[in-house]
C-alpha cells in the first residue's frame, strides 16, 4: 500500500556500495521508497552497506565487469551503462536516479543513448567529494559539466554544495538542495546499558566518531581531540568504520598515549545502537558535503562538536544544537566537548535542540516526498 495517492514509479538507484554518505542515503532512500510503494532497481558493483534489512518491492542488481589483460583499468562504466539498459528495456523504468556523479552520471547518459525513446529521466545527485576533489580533474570536468548540465534534474545535499557545484562546472541550469534525512524513530530509545557496559565503566565518558576514515574526515584529530579530553575527564573513544586513516589514527592514539581507551570498531550497518550509548560525537572534518553522521548523533540524542564547514552550518546551528569550530583547532574543540561533558544544564539544552532540528527539516517523512516530486516533474509524471 503506497503512501503516495499518485501511480507508483518505477526507479531506478545508482550508487556505491560503502559505508560513506552516499551510499547509506541512496540505499535508505531505495528502502523508504520502496516501502511507499514504489519499483525500486538498484545498481552497485556490490550489495549496498544498510540494504539487508529491506526487501519487498526492492530489487538489487550487481554491476560485474569483466577482466582482460589488455584492460589497464575496470570498464565499470560500460558494465553500469549496460547493466541499467538490460534492466530498462525489461521493466521500462521511469527515474534513474544516481548517486554521486563519477562515474554514475555519464554511465546513465551512455545508457539513455543505448536506449533511445525507451531512455528514464535522469535524475543526478551531488554529495561532495565527487564535486570538490574528483570534480576539479581537468581529465573530468567537460564530461561531467556536459551531463550534469542536460540532466533532466540535478539535487545537491546542502546550499553549499549547490554553490559549489554551480562554480565547479560552470552549470547554468537549477540545482534544488534535498538534504540528508534520518528515520528518527530508529535513533529513539534509550541507551542499551549492557552494550555500553562492553566498552565503558560507568565513570567514563563514551566519545563517538563514525566515518569511512578517508583523510577528509581528519581522523587523527578525532585522536588529538579525545586524548585531550581523556587527560581532564575518564573517557573511551569509539571509531566506527575503517578507511585509508584507519593505522594513521592508531599510530596517533599511541602518539597520545591512550590506545588502552580507544577502540577500533570497524564498520557496523546498524549504527543507532552504538550512537545512543555514546555521550559526544566529534566530526572534526576538513570538508562535509552535509555531514550525515553529524545529523544522525543528533536524532540519537548526541551532542555534537565538529568543525565549522561545508553544509555541516547548514546542519547545525552552532551554539545551539551543536557546536562548530574552525577546522584544525583541536584545542577549541575539545574544550567544547569538555563543557558538554560537564555541564549538565548545557548538554540537555542542546541534545534538545538538535532532536528539534530533525524533526523539522531532516526526517524522512520530510525529505523522501521531495524527491518524489522531483521524480514526477522529470518524467513527466
Amino acid at each position: 500500500m503506497t503512501a503516495n495517492a499518485q501511480t507508483p514509479l518505477r526507479i531506478g538507484i545508482v550508487c556505491y556500495p560503502s559505508p560513506g554518505g552516499s551510499g547509506i542515503v541512496a540505499t535508505e532512500l531505495a528502502c523508504e521508497l520502496a516501502r511507499r510503494g514504489h519499483a525500486v532497481h538498484i545498481f552497485s558493483h556490490d550489495v549496498p552497506f544498510r540494504l539487508d534489512p529491506c526487501r519487498g518491492r526492492l530489487t538489487y542488481h550487481p554491476v560485474k565487469a569483466p577482466e582482460h589483460p589488455v584492460l589497464v583499468a575496470s570498464p565499470y562504466e560500460a558494465a553500469l551503462a549496460g547493466t541499467i539498459v538490460n534492466t530498462a528495456r525489461r521493466v521500462r523504468l521511469d527515474v534513474l536516479h544516481v548517486h554521486y556523479a563519477v562515474p554514475h552520471v555519464s554511465a546513465a547518459w551512455l545508457a539513455a543513448a543505448v536506449l533511445g525513446g525507451e531512455a528514464p529521466a535522469i535524475v543526478a545527485t551531488l554529495h561532495g567529494s565527487d564535486v570538490t576533489m574528483l570534480g576539479r580533474d581537468p581529465a573530468l570536468r567537460p564530461v561531467l559539466a556536459h551531463t550534469l548540465e542536460h540532466a533532466h534534474a540535478v539535487t545537491t545535499v546542502s546550499s553549499y554544495m549547490a554553490a559549489r557545484t554551480r562554480e565547479q562546472f560552470g552549470l547554468q541550469r537549477e540545482i534544488e538542495v534535498i538534504p540528508n534525512f534520518v528515520d528518527p524513530a530508529v535513533y529513539a530509545g534509550p541507551p542499551d546499558a549492557a552494550l555500553r557496559a562492553q566498552y565503558a565503566a560507568p565513570e567514563e565518558a563514551v566519545v563517538l566518531h563514525a566515518s569511512n576514515f578517508r583523510p577528509v574526515k581528519k581522523v587523527e584529530d578525532v585522536v588529538r581531540i579525545f586524548a585531550r579530553i581523556a587527560r581532564r575527564r575518564p573517557a573511551r573513544l569509539l571509531l566506527v568504520g575503517e578507511g585509508p586513516d584507519s593505522p594513521a589514527a592508531y599510530r596517533q592514539a599511541v602518539a597520545e598515549d591512550v590506545e588502552d581507551r580507544v577502540v577500533f570498531m570497524g564498520t557496523h550497518p546498524n549504527v543507532a545502537p552504538i550512537f545512543r550509548i555514546a555521550d559526544l560525537f566529534l566530526l572534526p572534518s576538513a570538508d562535509e558535503g552535509f555531514g550525515l553522521s553529524a545529523l544522525e548523533a543528533m536524532a540519537a540524542g548526541v551532542p555534537v562538536v565538529a568543525s565549522a564547514v561545508g553544509g555541516l552550518p547548514e546542519v547545525i546551528e552552532d551554539g545551539v544544537s551543536g557546536l562548530l569550530f574552525p577546522p584544525d583547532d583541536v584545542e577549541a574543540m575539545a574544550e567544547g566537548g569538555l563543557r558538554l561533558l560537564d555541564d549538565a544544564e548545557l548538554r540537555a539544552a542542546v541534545v534538545a535542540a538538535a532532536r528539534r532540528r530533525v524533526l523539522e527539516r531532516f526526517t524522512s517523512d520530510r525529505v523522501v516526498p521531495m524527491y518524489e516530486d522531483v521524480y514526477r516533474r522529470a518524467a513527466g509524471r
